[in-house]
């Protein structure tokens, strides 16, 4: 159970257009929010809108949620946060993941095999950047340093720069039992995309059981305050459907094996099937009404209210609440969560 539930913002990936989302993380510095999170997929990258909001703050924690490791070696992501962490004053949070096949070698050009041990690999090499104790070398397989071949003239190298802070936070994106249990093994905190709050425990409790004291577990929750519940739980199921029925192969889709796991198998193969069919307003209007309202915060300000105990009751520590963008939503959240 939590202390304390903090708040954040997930602003998310753009989709379709670019979205300039500074007013939105400018009310969250002004009502206390926590952190704000940014995210990637296979448009617009993480690092960039973070940057450019660091620029316009000055206490908010600066997250991802998550910067896809096929995207960068581990050396670029080192420096990325270092450099960033130096320019906002110490406020960034590492988050990363190993995302798909279908993302990491259609889109990156890279291979997917053995997320867990690339991951191992990946968290070292940063870690050592940051720390300057040495040279980096790597014996890989993944990201041997210097490589193997080439020209032959790789030379092992420690960074010019010495980072703000040594030891930047890092969290981990994870659906996985293994994965989870990496992250808290691993890391200083877990990144769960699609997460009901009662199931943490029953579904996650034995691969958190070896957590050190201060993990951070860091839900994104997307959250509509309405006094219409129905069309809010038809907008909740859009991403959901989405995830379910695009983010994956028909045989291989980790975000369906989640919420098969939350109890909804069944339905869940129906929702892929349906949206691979080229029928996404039916898998969208398949997915459960129960799975759509247990994993976000829907209706009017006095539900979310009883709702928010829920998260309270769980190991959750932050709710990174995604899908609102107005200052009055934020505050009547914020009060709602202090009060």
């Amino acid at each position: 159970m939590s202390t304390e539930l903090k708040l954040g913002v997930n602003v998310g990936y753009w989709q379709r257009e670019p979205e300039d989302q500074t007013e939105t993380v400018l009310a969250a510095e002004r009502l206390g929010y926590d952190s704000v999170f940014t995210a990637e997929a296979y448009g617009s990258d993480a690092f960039t809108p973070l940057t450019w909001y660091a620029a316009r703050t000055s206490r908010i924690k600066l997250g991802t949620a998550v910067v896809q490791m096929s995207a960068r070696t581990p050396a670029a992501t080192a420096m990325h946060a270092l450099t960033l962490d130096a320019l906002s004053g110490g406020r960034v949070i590492l988050g990363l993941g190993a995302s798909g096949p279908q993302v990491v070698e259609g889109w990156y050009g890279q291979p997917f095999p053995k997320p867990l041990a690339r991951t191992r690999e990946y968290l070292d090499i940063v870690r050592r950047v940051w720390r300057r104790d040495e040279p980096v070398t790597g014996a890989g397989p993944h990201y041997p340093l210097p490589l193997p071949g080439g020209a032959g003239l790789g030379k092992p190298l420690k960074s010019i720069v010495h980072p703000v802070r040594p030891e930047i936070p890092v969290y981990l994106g994870a659906e996985g039992p293994k994965n989870v249990a990496l992250a808290a093994e691993a890391t200083q905190g877990w990144l769960p995309l699609f997460v009901d709050p009662e199931q943490i425990e029953p579904v996650f409790g034995g691969s958190l059981a070896g957590r050190p004291d201060g993990f951070e577990i860091a839900a994104t929750v997307t959250t509509i305050v309405t006094d219409d519940l129905a069309s809010a739980l038809e907008f909740a199921k859009i991403p959901l459907a989405f995830y379910i029925g695009g983010m994956g192969a028909r045989d291989r889709n980790f975000h369906l094996d989640l919420i098969g796991r939350l109890g909804y198998a069944e339905q869940a193969a129906r929702v892929q099937e349906l949206f691979l069919d080229g029928r996404r307003q039916e898998a969208i209007k398949a997915v459960p009404d129960d799975l759509a309202d247990s994993i976000s915060l829907l209706g009017p300000i006095g539900r979310i209210k009883e709702r928010l105990q829920l998260w309270r009751d769980s190991p959750v520590t932050t709710l990174l609440i995604a899908g609102v963008k107005d200052e009055p939503t934020l505050r009547a959240i914020k009060e709602t969560a202090d009060g």
